[in-house]
């Protein structure tokens, strides 16, 4: 039987197909989201009708009002969210900075808040890879928040997150400032807006140090690519398989390259307007203040809340609304 070859330029046609595909299931999310804030529009309307001749249905119309002025912010959120990749999933990575044990259990409970603001948005989320700490915590993770806009929302969490409590491993009970980057990049397919060279790189294989039975830790089934040119490293040992672990790790090299073109351009707009970039380690976004006062606030805009227990649950809306909200302004 002879042996069918794709015609020229097959796999290109594909690419831009399946980009289109992408595009149209965003812009269905989108309608989707318009359409569902006017039906709790015409159902609040009703309720206030309702209630204006029965003063019984007073509470519900309260709360059909409520949901509509959430999901209208949202809306309106969104509107702001006008980058190239502001619509892309995300891959977000964090790091614990010095500090042993309590940096390292900051860096995990961070990671739960990220994970907790993506389940309440309806993200699909995938621990990409972890380096668990051998006392506790984690020395670093990458998590993979898939949905729409999830990049636009997110890159307002770049940055290093501070925290100041009590330490619960300090028999002593004194007080502990503890730090964690965090980064955030647009996960990005081949071919869109990131060009790589195979000859560039340079693969390694070694054994699986972490959880997944005794076929990881037996085969070398994890992966490590350098991308010769910038230097930039990434790995994976999560998946099952070396082929997988391979897929995995191609992407996180697309999302820090495309992150490192995004990070040049925006200095290059930051010169050009005269601003002082601010770089480094020190460069802290937030405060997370436990003690000797519950508090967290945001450096850049100057939100804050109080309840500290809701952010770390996950209640991030109102420190990336302002984010977004002076970002925008600032264009």
């Amino acid at each position: 039987m002879e042996e069918q070859t794709a015609a020229p330029g097959f796999w290109d046609d594909r690419e831009k197909a399946q980009e289109l595909l992408t595009q149209i299931s965003r812009r269905r999310e989108v309608v989707k989201a318009f359409s569902q804030t006017e039906a709790l529009f015409n159902d609040g309307e009703a309720a206030v009708e309702l209630a204006l001749d029965d003063g019984d249905f007073l509470p519900e119309a309260e709360k059909t009002v409520r949901a509509f002025s959430q999901a209208l912010e949202e809306l309106e959120l969104s509107q702001l969210l006008s980058g190239d990749y502001d619509a892309n999933d995300a891959m977000l990575s964090l790091h614990a900075g010095a500090g042993g044990l309590e940096a390292q259990d900051w860096a995990e409970m961070l990671l739960r808040m990220f994970t907790r603001w993506a389940e309440r948005h309806g993200y699909k989320t995938s621990l990409v890879d972890e380096l668990p700490a051998d006392e506790g915590g984690i020395k670093s993770a990458v998590l993979s928040v898939q949905g729409l806009n999830a990049y636009g929302y997110l890159k307002s969490e770049r940055g290093v997150h501070r925290l100041v409590r009590m330490s619960p491993y300090d028999a002593q009970g004194r007080r502990h400032t503890s730090f964690a980057s965090v980064d955030v990049m647009p996960q990005v397919e081949e071919g869109q807006g990131v060009e790589i060279n195979p000859d560039d790189l340079r693969i390694d294989t070694y054994r699986s140090s972490g959880k997944g039975g005794q076929h990881l830790n037996k085969t070398d089934s994890a992966v490590r690519i350098t991308h010769i040119p910038t230097g930039i490293v990434v790995q994976c040992q999560n998946e099952r398989s070396q082929f997988a672990n391979k897929d995995v790790a191609m992407q996180m090299l697309r999302a820090k390259l495309l992150d490192k073109q995004i990070r040049e351009l925006e200095a290059e707009l930051a010169a050009l307007r005269g601003e002082q970039q601010e770089i480094g380690w020190g460069s802290q976004i937030r405060s997370y203040v436990f003690q000797p006062y519950r508090l967290v606030k945001d450096h850049r805009t100057g939100y804050e809340m109080g309840n500290t227990d809701a952010v770390m649950d996950g209640d991030l809306d109102g420190f990336i609304s302002e984010y977004l909200r002076k970002y925008a302004r600032r264009d």
